[in-house]
């Protein structure tokens, strides 16, 4: 990370900064990556509303409109609603990686500015909660997330198996 992350022409002693000049800098710009970071932590809770709104809507409206084409062995509706289910779960699922790869790049960048802070607040909580590698301690929001929309789509396949067979 340190070659692509710093400046080799600006440090603490380039010319033409004034006294703490670059410390200020670097906390501005520390600053600035955790405001992003949970910038897209509350993105990713969004795009979770909405994909929990969706497939409420989506299982509603099944619900709603098919009682009596599962009663005539209609499975056409039943197949487009779990296409349109299993289509969104994927989404889902591809969305919340994306937004952990973000922020663990996000968080390998603020790693690497506290290098240069006087303390290191927020690696040292990770280092306190072991970075998620004990899952009886601490277990990651995103993992949680992740199995979230894996778990819908197995209860939407078991559900279309029952409701044909």
């Amino acid at each position: 990370m340190g070659d692509s992350l710093w400046n080799s022409a600006v440090g603490p002693s380039s010319g033409g900064t004034a006294t703490g000049g670059y410390e200020k800098a670097v906390l501005e710009q520390y600053k600035l990556c955790v405001e992003m970071a949970d910038r897209v932590s509350a993105r990713r809770n969004l795009t979770n509303t909405f994909f929990l709104t969706f497939n409420s809507a989506v299982v509603t409206a099944l619900a709603a409109t098919s009682g009596a084409a599962w009663r005539h062995g209609s499975v056409g509706p039943l197949l487009a609603a779990l296409v349109i289910l299993l289509t969104q779960c994927l989404a889902w699922l591809v969305m919340m990686r994306s937004y952990r790869q973000l922020n663990g790049a996000k968080y390998t960048v603020i790693n690497a500015l506290e290098l240069r802070l006087p303390a290191r607040a927020f690696t040292g909580e990770w280092d306190a909660l072991r970075a998620g590698t004990v899952w009886r301690r601490y277990l990651p929001l995103t993992y949680v997330e992740q199995s979230i929309p894996a778990i819908f789509a197995a209860a939407y396949l078991v559900g279309f198996f029952a409701a044909v067979l």
